[in-house]
């Protein structure tokens, strides 16, 4: 189960109990920015896609969407998402649940800048119930990630 492999992999570092549970669904954004009590923003949503040959992560902050113009530049393909099966297999995640923690061998990880504005962030834990509170430091660590990118639209810096 994938929530198990996430409580391993930060078992390792000690911190299996800052993994968050809830009782209701945390699947999709609002659901985990109700959860959490918090503003959608402050979600680290984990949106999987296919490059090339090669599944790819991009963590991006709750309310900041795919700019398909800056994907291409970015990655020299057009975005194309996982199905929900693909995520499964090839990331080890369900959707509802996908992260950048204890995903299979080759799925490449990345930031997007929209998370920088933020002191912590709650990406999710393997479950469409479970979230972890990072700072953007231990988001940086604990994912492995490969870059920060800036390939997301709909957000924008505090003034």
């Amino acid at each position: 189960m994938s929530i198990e492999k996430v409580r391993a992999y930060f078992a390792q570092y000690g911190m299996q109990e800052r993994i968050l549970e809830f009782p209701v669904s945390s699947a999709t954004v609002e659901l985990a920015a109700q959860a959490l009590h918090c503003e959608p923003c402050h979600i680290a949503k984990t949106l999987s896609f296919m490059v090339g040959e090669s599944p790819v992560l991009i963590v991006t902050a709750g309310d900041a969407k795919i700019d398909n113009h800056k994907y291409k530049a970015q990655f020299a393909a057009k975005a194309k998402m996982l199905t929900p099966e693909q995520a499964e297999t090839l990331v080890g995640h369900a959707v509802g649940g996908v992260c950048p923690f204890a995903v299979q061998p080759g799925v490449q990880v990345y930031l997007d800048v929209s998370l920088r504005r933020f002191q912590t962030v709650f990406p999710a834990c393997g479950s469409s119930n479970r979230a972890i509170e990072l700072t953007i430091p231990e988001l940086e660590q604990y994912s492995g990630y490969q870059a920060w990118v800036d390939v997301c639209k709909g957000w924008q810096e505090p003034l």
